[in-house]
């Protein structure tokens, strides 16, 4: 595998994991209204997702999934719905600083991860930049197993990372949250913001 490729795509991957879209609004909104507790999950549906695509694109397989473009429109649009409910739920969170407020109860780990998972495959914009970098910076025709591997390693780790370090941001916003109004605003942001990431997947 090439080398020079390889860094181009981790360069031009990393810029695009790290830009503010759905899955970066959705781990940060829960993370301010919830903590950090639960992420991993959340963050692995997302990173599986991603790693989904990635194999659809890399193997040739774009003509299997517009074969199956009705399934994805219902995982898009179930995805797009999760992300109105965790808006919904910010906006209507109530304003309390971390301090003061009673933990929240536990999320399964399971319908978290699925929660991701499902954001991540409604998510059209994941899938049309594999396709258009990946020809364009690899060899797909000579792309071994092990170069496969390398990196479907590579988004992971690099998306993974992303992605954690927004929710620790996020969980130490959350912690310096002192003001009730201030709280409002934050919680209120967030959902707009989430809102917005949702019309955007099932508008796309």
């Amino acid at each position: 595998m090439d080398l020079a490729g390889l860094l181009v795509f981790a360069a031009a991957y990393l810029l695009a994991v790290a830009s503010p879209g759905p899955a970066v609004a959705a781990v940060v909104a829960r993370t301010l209204a919830r903590g950090p507790a639960g992420s991993a999950g959340f963050i692995a549906g997302f990173v599986l997702g991603d790693l989904l695509w990635f194999a659809v694109a890399a193997s040739g397989l774009a003509l299997l999934a517009e074969t199956f473009a009705a399934l994805f429109t219902a995982i898009r649009y179930g995805g797009a719905a999760y992300l109105l409910f965790l808006a919904w739920k910010l906006w209507t969170a109530p304003a309390v600083p971390a301090a003061e407020a009673p933990p929240a109860r536990p999320e399964k780990g399971g319908r978290l991860f699925l929660a991701g998972l499902a954001v991540q495959l409604g998510n059209p914009k994941v899938i049309v930049f594999f396709l258009a970098l990946l020809p364009a910076v690899l060899d797909l025709q000579a792309l071994t197993p092990g170069g496969f591997a390398a990196v479907a390693l590579l988004s992971a780790a690099m998306l993974s990372g992303v992605l954690a370090a927004y929710t620790l941001a996020a969980a130490r916003a959350r912690r310096l949250l002192t003001s009730p109004r201030a709280v409002r605003a934050v919680n209120r942001g967030g959902g707009a913001a989430m809102a917005g990431a949702a019309v955007a997947v099932a508008s796309r």
